[in-house]
């Protein structure tokens, strides 16, 4: 079944979606501090590595949303 116009943008049904916003003071929803390593589509925390994608790249894509994956997300941490 098709989705209407109408029915398709509903950003109050999405929840809540964290982006790094340029020129704003940003801080991270992992761990609170506000220190970024910058990149072209997303900025990570220097603190805890949690990714958040850039704003102003998310608005430029028109394939679909960013999404973005921590960079030791496939390795399985085990306690000793």
């Amino acid at each position: 079944m098709p989705i209407s116009s109408s029915e398709g943008w509903k950003p109050y049904e999405r929840g809540y979606h964290a982006v790094y916003r340029e020129h704003q003071i940003n801080h991270c929803p992992g761990c609170g501090r506000t220190h970024w390593i910058i990149g072209r589509v997303s900025a990570e925390c220097a603190f805890c590595a949690t990714a958040l994608p850039l704003a102003e790249a998310s608005m430029r894509s028109h394939n679909g949303p960013v999404v973005i994956q921590h960079k030791n997300g496939h390795i399985h941490d085990w306690a000793a």
